[in-house]
């Protein structure tokens, strides 16, 4: 990959941090991952209401993972040799998985030169091969780290420290057992072997008790569903997709598949909140999210806006004289004014597939219409773009929220907080704020303070 000639690879480098199971910091991460056209967004409900209309190319679901229960014995499913997926092998990884063995799924999404090359490199790979090559790829873990916050990169490295701290005592108490052991005997190895039995349920409660969060991914391939969790050996079959008609059975995300497949994979969404879901009976302790990988939002309004400001052209073409007599005075006013008219001077280049023959079924149309009709066309048509520029507007507010947080949350605040409590002891100003005398200790409530108040 062209981003690793910079640097060596390395079978350990830096460790992946914890990243937040925010829309945000997802797209922030696809994009960093050279992946075009798509973007992540929160969903509150699998019902179709809430979610069918986003005609999602795949979801994410974030829940508490419980290590001892958790993982699954291997299966082998010839199905799922089509399917491309990467074990995770790397601690907190997981989001970059997640996004990589659904978006390397996706025939229809734009994931750029750099991926599709690591794609056909490791299409031949075992899954815990590609696990590994995703971890030797600094692009990915740079563009992982990137995102976390400087509080957790410090956790993820004195992670690593410890663990490998631990594992060379472990290392060292083998070896001093091992020299100290005495001469072997029948009996004694007995005795050794039920000793051992017995110490390695102690550690158990602690693997128990460990808990953090995970993701995984779900999206349609191959004429199936599929959860691919980097954690198991393989991906899991949800179920088939429904019989499609001839023209797209060819096309596992084509419009018409993307509405179906949300039938099939939300008994298996359902099936997993409940079991991970969160506790208490009112289920005020929601502990899991979901997110869908849906088309960009700022490029499908600037494609819609492309579209309707050549339609606009292509009617105006057709009128005759005096026209903009006829038409509705408020919407030639807008049509002309100056205020926001600069989203409608120049040309952009389309994104979307499939743009250029619908832009020719509609000026085909277009030529056929009377004068009468091609007054409400263009009525229409200015109405539409006002709705276009409004959705324009919002996605560009959108992208600022969420640079802001992603400022917010990657600067490092540490060093200022320092100083500044540095600061403050060596002016002697500490002590009074945390309510100590000259001595350090804490100060006794004075008389003025009334019983039973809380002083802090």
């Amino acid at each position: 990959m062209n981003n690793d000639r910079e640097m060596p690879l390395d079978l350990v480098g830096e460790p992946f941090a914890v990243v937040e199971s925010d829309p945000g910091v997802f797209t922030s991460l696809v994009r960093k991952l050279g992946i075009r056209g798509i973007e992540l967004v929160e969903v509150y409900g699998i019902e179709p209401w809430a979610l069918d209309h986003l005609k999602p190319h795949g979801l994410i679901f974030c829940f508490l993972w419980h290590k001892d229960t958790h993982r699954a014995a291997d299966f082998d499913d010839p199905a799922a040799d089509t399917v491309w997926f990467a074990n995770q092998l790397s601690d907190d990884a997981c989001a970059t998985h997640a996004i990589l063995n659904v978006v390397l799924n996706c025939p229809g999404i734009d994931i750029g030169e750099d991926l599709a090359r690591f794609k056909q490199e490791t299409e031949q790979m075992s899954p815990v091969m590609r696990g590994l090559a995703v971890t030797n790829v600094s692009l990915f873990r740079r563009a992982h780290n990137s995102l976390a916050r400087p509080a957790d990169l410090r956790g993820a490295v004195n992670a690593l420290a410890i663990n490998t701290l631990d594992l060379e005592k472990k290392k060292e108490k083998e070896k001093r057992k091992e020299s100290t052991k005495p001469p072997p005997a029948k009996k004694r190895k007995a005795d050794d072997s039920k000793e051992t039995k017995k110490e390695k349920p102690a550690a158990s409660p602690e693997q128990e008790a460990e808990q953090s969060y995970h993701f995984i991914g779900y999206v349609p391939a191959s004429g199936k569903v599929w959860e691919l969790d980097g954690f198991k050996s393989g991906p899991l079959e949800v179920g088939e997709l429904p019989t499609l008609s001839s023209s797209s059975q060819s096309a596992d995300h084509s419009a018409e598949t993307r509405n179906l497949w949300m039938d099939v994979v939300r008994p298996a969404l359902r099936l997993k909140m409940d079991k991970y879901g969160g506790s208490g009976d009112d289920g005020s302790n929601i502990r899991f999210s979901l997110l869908a990988i849906v088309d960009d939002g700022y490029q499908t309004a600037s494609d819609d806006l492309e579209y309707l400001k050549r339609e606009k052209t292509s009617i105006e073409k057709r009128f005759d004289a005096g026209w903009d007599k006829q038409v509705d005075m408020s919407l030639w006013t807008t049509a002309t004014g100056s205020d926001r008219n600069s989203l409608l001077s120049g040309s952009n280049a389309p994104c979307t597939a499939g743009f250029a023959s619908k832009r020719m079924k509609r000026d085909m149309e277009i030529l056929k219409m009377p004068q009468q009709e091609l007054i409400d066309a263009w009525e229409d048509c200015v109405r539409n773009i006002k709705k276009a520029m409004t959705s324009i507007e919002d996605e560009m507010s959108k992208g600022l929220n969420a640079n802001t947080e992603h400022i917010n949350r990657t600067f490092d605040y540490e060093p200022f907080f320092k100083s500044f409590v540095t600061s403050l002891h060596s002016e002697g100003l500490l002590n009074g704020l945390l309510n100590l005398d000259e001595n350090g200790r804490k100060r006794r409530a004075t008389g003025s303070v009334k019983k039973g108040h809380n002083n802090g």
